[in-house]
């Protein structure tokens, strides 16, 4: 099947009882069984909930894995992944990863055990300076997140397989209408699906997909026993939203080149941060690995100030946390989604207090060019 149509014809697109085209939300907590043990595949909706599996199977397909499983958060997913180690165990991680992931990992995880280190994954090199006896893992998030910086799958995938690592990817900002990491070498792919999966910034919920059977028993004990998963009800809205995902992704795109042309010859914007620009430093692999260059830019405007003033004038972008909706959203990370990165760790990285991030929706792309040039003007 081509992608669009694995969309909507991937996993179980509709109800075998009843022939229903949409699948039902089966807002069932247990199920009968006919004897002690014998029942029809359901048990307990922690285990398993028809609504959840029919969503997990959809992203397992799109995903090219062997079992998908559904999260009530995209931190949730993260921490779920996480639980697959043990005290004394280390992960090599991207630095410049979402201030919620860099918040679980020193604040939470490390609590059990679990250490940590970030390094640039674009640079290999420091990669392997990162290893240590006890890693176990390599986990990136490509593109990043606010810098959009690039990480080589396949190359990333092939140094983690030679050091017997697991290779964990995020794909949020790619999706895997764009992007399928398991085809370049992943172990683990997973999503906060409250973004472009879902779309339509009305769920939040988490996604990973697992590409080995064995690991994929590991990984639904650590989802039962833990108990973080997504419900009937918000499975069946990422479901209903991948339908679109296709047609939304191309639209997303095609307006945010548009928008960084527009950014690019404004004296009032300094560094543009987007895998499309041949500028970017890592934008041959960005055009190798994947299908297209996404939705998202940040671009710097020199100070809080003038991106305080900025925030003040937008009309069609709407300031909030999230991203991939299709409503434009902006915000200003450094006191927003990374404000849980120390000051001293978000200027190493860039993250500067005038970076400003938006994600660029589906309204006309004239409009919104319009809102940005009204105002970036002085």
């Amino acid at each position: 099947m081509k992608r669009k149509t694995k969309l909507i014809h991937g996993g179980i697109p509709s109800d075998a009882q009843t022939g229903a085209v949409s699948f039902p939300i089966y807002q069932v907590s247990t199920y009968k069984q006919e004897e002690v043990g014998v029942h029809k595949g359901f048990e307990y909706s922690r285990t398993g909930n028809p609504t959840r599996n029919a969503l997990e199977e959809l992203i397992k397909d799109l995903e090219g894995g062997k079992r998908g499983f559904a999260f009530g958060s995209g931190m949730a997913a993260i921490t779920a992944v996480m639980m697959l180690f043990n005290a004394g165990d280390h992960v090599i991680l991207t630095d410049d990863v979402y201030g919620g992931t860099y918040r679980v990992m020193t604040k939470v995880l490390n609590r059990l055990g679990i250490e940590s280190t970030f390094v640039d994954t674009t640079d290999l090199n420091e990669v392997e300076k990162a290893l240590q006896p006890n890693t176990k893992a390599l986990y990136v998030e490509t593109p990043t997140n606010p810098l959009l910086k690039v990480t080589d799958i396949e190359a990333a995938a092939q140094w983690a397989k030679s050091k017997n690592l697991l290779f964990v990817v995020d794909n949020t900002f790619n999706t895997p209408y764009w992007q399928t990491p398991i085809e370049l070498g992943a172990d683990i792919v997973l999503h906060s699906a409250t973004k472009y999966i879902g779309g339509h910034s009305d769920v939040v919920a988490g996604l990973v997909v697992v590409n080995d059977d064995k690991l994929g028993e590991e990984f639904h004990f650590v989802q039962n026993s833990t108990g973080g998963v997504l419900g009937p009800q918000d499975s069946w809205l990422l479901m209903r939203g991948i339908k679109t995902l296709g047609l939304r992704m191309e639209a997303h795109e095609s307006s945010t080149k548009k928008i960084v042309e527009f950014l690019s010859s404004h004296p009032g914007v300094g560094k543009i941060y987007y895998p499309g620009l041949e500028t970017h430093p890592q934008h041959e692999i960005a055009k190798k690995q994947s299908g297209g260059f996404g939705g998202m830019v940040s671009f710097d405007v020199g100070s809080a100030e003038k991106a305080d003033q900025m925030l003040k004038k937008v009309k069609y972008f709407t300031l909030a946390e999230s991203l991939g909706a299709v409503e434009s959203l902006i915000s200003v990370p450094a006191r927003m989604t990374h404000a849980s990165i120390p000051a001293e760790r978000r200027a190493e990285l860039g993250i500067t207090d005038g970076l400003v991030r938006i994600s660029v929706g589906i309204e006309d792309v004239e409009d919104l060019i319009a809102d940005l040039q009204n105002a970036l003007a002085e």
